[in-house]
């Protein structure tokens, strides 16, 4: 079975639709600082 790392599928397809951190925050209702945590692998809640 393949590994699914959501911190990196978070970034890449962020990057794809070409947002930042913080319109994405805003579009699904979370803080920007959430964003950066599942990001960067510190938080996945």
């Amino acid at each position: 079975m393949k590994e699914i790392n959501i911190a990196r599928t978070i970034w890449q397809k962020r990057r794809e639709k070409k947002i930042t951190q913080e319109e994405l925050a805003s579009h699904i209702g979370v803080t920007k600082a959430s964003i950066s945590k599942w990001e960067s692998g510190v938080s996945h809640s």
